[in-house]
């Protein structure tokens, strides 16, 4: 794969510069028993065994195609999506709510999935939505350190479909980036993940639950000790010895605006081509990636307790008219995104550590008010069934050629033309355009 992407990087630097019945019966009841065997083998595989195994990449998903998520993906539509992601190699995904119908639709159509195909494989980590007292109300206070009325409903639910479905789901994740601080609609204090991390831990302890079931919160970076002191609290490191692995998240591609020392181009790469400083910026932005990733590790560490630490989100827009976008911080392309796919995906497979990536496909709901939000355009296939940069190697190899989604073939974006797309990639600002940015 890497020699094929090298060499579509030297083509863009080129653009830039310009038998029987009765002998079949034997081998039937070997299929036969070799089903059976591998449905027992998927039955039993477990978390442990899934997460850090290069054969199981992850990612995250979600199937909406509307504006609303009041619209539910349909199980045949879920089912379309699993054979894309399947078709990618993909074998566990993430999914962020379980009071929508989505959840358990997905669970059910992975389900029928392996009836129809006992050789079919796809598990989930089922995140079940955790909110502060007062969240997302008019009302002024938000009591951090108690809990929506409907995070024991939320949890409820999760344990329930983790009961129902445990030759799918192998993980329960409390939470998503519910304890960081810039969640303010809604984040809550550790405590409350704590309580609700033990309390899904007793029932797998009770044996309401497969005592194989993973159970984590999925959080920012910051939020599980990698950030500044306030978030260094004893129910946070608490709550690290009580989960059976860390899930956090880490987004370069919100930093070249928050946080954007890495991405400005330095002076000693002034001289360069502008494919070139995009590719130096791209490696630092997944060396920021990766300086988060051990910043958690190291506050873990430094608790004395050594368990797996995965990546629950990681991601870049191909889109945006906010400030990452070509009026800001210039980093939003379908080639950057790709990049930084690539390089997340090589260094998280040599290092044994899975990467939720965010995400598959592109959701329009997430910013309906503004169709070019970045939100909208995280995933790795748009909503028009386009496969963007980043997948069009698996275009090429025909790996989506039987496959359909809304009834329209996996294409490539901008029809595939390179010029096309290399028209839309702007050059990082240099270090002093960002420091006159800055003032």
């Amino acid at each position: 794969m890497m020699a094929k992407r090298n060499d579509q990087i030297r083509t863009f630097k080129n653009i830039a510069m310009k038998p029987t019945y009765l002998n079949l019966i034997p081998f039937m009841v070997f299929l036969y028993l070799s089903s059976c065997n591998f449905a027992q083998k998927t039955e039993e595989i477990t978390a442990a065994e899934i997460l850090g195994n290069p054969e199981y990449m992850a990612m995250s998903y979600g199937g909406y195609r509307e504006l609303t998520r009041d619209i539910q993906p349909t199980i045949p539509q879920l089912k379309e999506d699993m054979r894309i992601l399947a078709a990618m190699g993909i074998k566990i995904i993430r999914t962020y709510n379980v009071h929508y119908d989505e959840a358990a639709n997905l669970l059910e159509a992975i389900r029928q999935m392996r009836k129809e195909d006992p050789g079919f494989e796809m598990y989930v980590m089922l995140g079940a939505w955790i909110d502060c007292k007062n969240a997302w109300t008019e009302l002024p206070d938000r009591i951090r350190d108690q809990d929506s009325e409907r995070n024991a409903a939320e949890i409820s639910r999760a344990a329930e479909l983790a009961s129902q479905y445990p030759e799918i789901v192998k993980i329960i994740a409390v939470g998503n980036e519910a304890m960081v601080h810039w969640a303010s609609s809604y984040y809550v204090e550790p405590g409350i993940i704590l309580k609700w991390v033990n309390h899904l831990q007793n029932l797998k302890n009770e044996g309401a639950l497969p005592e194989t079931l993973w159970i984590t919160s999925s959080d920012n970076f910051a939020a599980w000790g990698g950030g500044g002191a306030e978030y260094h609290k004893e129910d946070l490191n608490e709550l690290i010895r009580s989960v059976d692995f860390i899930s956090m998240h880490t987004y370069p591609m919100h930093d070249t605006h928050y946080n954007p020392d890495f991405w400005a181009v330095p002076e000693t790469e002034s001289d360069l081509t502008d494919l070139e400083k995009i590719e130096s910026a791209m490696l630092r932005a997944r060396d920021h990636a990766v300086a988060q990733y051990n910043s958690v590790v190291n506050y873990m560490r430094s608790l004395g307790v050594d368990k797996p630490v995965h990546i629950g989100e990681t991601g870049w827009a191909s889109i945006s008219n906010e400030q990452y976008g070509p009026e800001g911080s210039r980093a939003v392309d379908e080639y950057k995104a790709a990049l930084y796919y690539w390089h997340i995906r090589d260094w998280s497979q040599m290092e044994g550590v899975s990467c939720f990536y965010f995400e598959a496909f592109d959701e329009p709901w997430k910013d309906e008010g503004n169709p070019l939000g970045s939100e909208n355009h995280f995933g790795l296939i748009n909503i028009q069934g386009q496969a963007k940069f980043a997948l069009w190697n698996e275009v090429d190899d025909g790996k989506f050629k039987a496959l359909r989604r809304d009834g329209k073939p996996i294409t490539k974006t901008f029809d595939g033309e390179i010029e096309a797309l290399m028209q839309t990639v702007k050059v990082p600002p240099a270090q002093n355009e960002l420091i006159s940015s800055v003032n």
